[in-house]
């Protein structure tokens, strides 16, 4: 995340500095229930929107999700 609007929002409206604004929005995560592997599989098919293809997105997404505090202990699959 490089620009303010990249940014999640407390529920202040401070922007959160741990998660972007799809992912978290006035202090909560918009997708719960999600699984640390379904989160990894819907980053990954972003990725070619970030220039990298699916493969390349998915290895980022193991190697920077679990370090996450929402993340923490589940490991990557």
């Amino acid at each position: 995340m490089e620009k303010q609007e990249d940014f999640g929002t407390n529920k202040d409206g401070s922007k959160n500095g741990e998660y972007c604004h799809f992912c978290y929005k006035n202090g909560e995560f918009t997708a719960k229930n999600i699984t640390l592997e379904q989160m990894i599989e819907k980053l990954a098919g972003f990725s070619k929107q970030m220039g990298m293809s699916e493969e390349e997105g998915r290895e980022m997404a193991k190697k920077v999700l679990p370090a996450l505090k929402r993340w923490k202990g589940q490991g990557a699959p």
